[in-house]
């Protein structure tokens, strides 16, 4: 028993800590869909280039990006690279490339426009690129919609008309839930700003909730408590704890699941031709018919022994071609500039829904609200997100009113800005 303990012991160390072997860099990575598959091949191709460097890629659960990786980064521990969500909050713990990538003017020229995502506020710190720019919105069960004889809602539908629709099928078809959203801060964010939020104050800093909020917020919390939103989604799990319900609308259990475009290749791998869906854009609120944009990066961390074989793995990594194969591979929106103005992406899928379900959401960033586009550079972003769903999760639970909730989220968020000093 002593041994095991030991091997368990070591094997976290391993994972968790920086790499200090000369010429290794690990890499935490998180996946969606196939993108995990598609990674290991690069850096396999990228070993046989570059022999010198033996890259160590570590698989993990979301939940471990999430919740594991900004303790260990706090004790200036972690891996070399780190594929994030969480980009602006932990933007401290990045590692400055630009003294040590080959051309710095090509990073500014095809990653610029997303770099103040991922930086400390101020500074012109190169400190990774998005793997891929995402957008929330829905995906509606076609198949369910089509039996039930319910029209799919168009894309200037409201939340409201939303739920009505969708209520009908499942009543219609017998599914558990008619609607479900990710349990996730980033996600009802979305609607939250479509009803008018804006978290941002005057000052920079965060606002307490306002109405547009707390209007969403109590659709969401009468729409679960009566059924309309899937209510296991959001009480399974404690805290600030993310929980996607992918698997939900995989298994044909829901009418509409609200997420976002990061979900179109794992849809399309898991579903095959079990049933029709396709992307709805997001819903509409009484200020917006807004998603959220974002996306995750990957980034070097600050607290590697080997810099520059971080930079050269990096640099790799962030060329033109690769970055467009790896779009291409996983059915991801690039976040480089020149990928994007060339276009010509092929997106390697058969899947005809997939590819329609990319151009709708491509359709739909066109409808970003300016307060949504603020918020991946925005320092506090991941704070708000944090207790809004830490204290809705508990309301949802039982064990908080409403009106308390709002209370402890203001508070929850002042605390921290006043933990941080700034």
């Amino acid at each position: 028993m002593k041994t095991t303990s030991m091997i368990a012991g070591l094997a976290l160390a391993l994972l968790t800590s920086t790499a200090a072997i000369a010429g290794d860099v690990r890499v935490m990575w998180y996946s969606d869909g196939v993108e995990g598959e598609v990674m290991k091949d690069l850096v396999d191709r990228f070993m046989k280039e570059n022999p010198g460097i033996n890259v160590i890629l570590d698989n993990v659960a979301y939940s471990v990006i999430k919740e594991q990786l900004p303790v260990q980064l706090e004790a200036g521990n972690g891996p070399d690279i780190a594929r994030v969500t969480a980009i602006k909050d932990l933007a401290r713990h990045w590692l400055d490339l630009r003294p040590l990538v080959k051309d710095p003017a090509y990073w500014d020229e095809n990653f610029g426009d997303k770099a103040d995502w991922m930086r400390p506020d101020g500074s012109d710190q190169i400190s990774g690129f998005m793997t891929q720019l995402t957008l929330t919105g829905g995906f509606a069960n076609k198949t369910l919609f089509d039996q039930a004889g319910v029209e799919v809602p168009g894309p200037q539908a409201t939340w409201e008309e939303w739920a009505e629709a969708a209520k009908k099928v499942a009543e219609s078809q017998q599914v558990p839930f008619p609607m479900a959203i990710d349990r996730s801060g980033h996600r009802i964010t979305a609607p939250m700003l479509s009803y008018g939020a804006n978290y941002i104050g005057s000052d920079g800093k965060p606002a307490p909730l306002d109405q547009g909020g707390k209007d969403f917020l109590s659709k969401f919390v009468g729409w679960t408590e009566d059924g309309t939103f899937a209510k296991d989604v959001w009480v399974s799990a404690a805290g600030n704890t993310y929980r996607a319900a992918a698997d939900d609308f995989i298994n044909g259990q829901l009418a509409f699941y609200y997420s976002g475009s990061w979900q179109v290749a794992n849809l399309a791998t898991k579903i095959g031709d079990a049933f029709d869906w396709v992307a709805t854009g997001s819903p509409c609120g009484p200020a917006a018919c807004t998603g959220m944009p974002g996306g995750a990066a990957l980034v070097a961390v600050k607290y590697t022994k080997n810099p520059q074989e971080v930079a050269t793995f990096m640099d790799w990594m962030a060329r033109e071609e690769i970055v467009k194969e790896f779009s291409e591979r996983t059915l991801f929106l690039p976040a480089h500039k020149a990928v994007v103005e060339k276009g010509g992406l092929n997106f390697q899928t058969d899947n005809e829904q997939a590819k329609a379900a990319l151009g709708t959401f491509v359709e739909a960033s066109k409808a970003t609200s300016a307060t949504a586009l603020k918020l991946p550079a925005w320092r506090w972003a991941d704070t708000v997100y944090a207790a809004i769903v830490t204290r809705i999760g508990q309301t949802l639970a039982g064990e908080l009113p409403i009106e308390d909730a709002f209370a402890r989220i203001d508070a929850d968020v002042a605390q921290k800005v006043k933990d941080s000093g700034l």
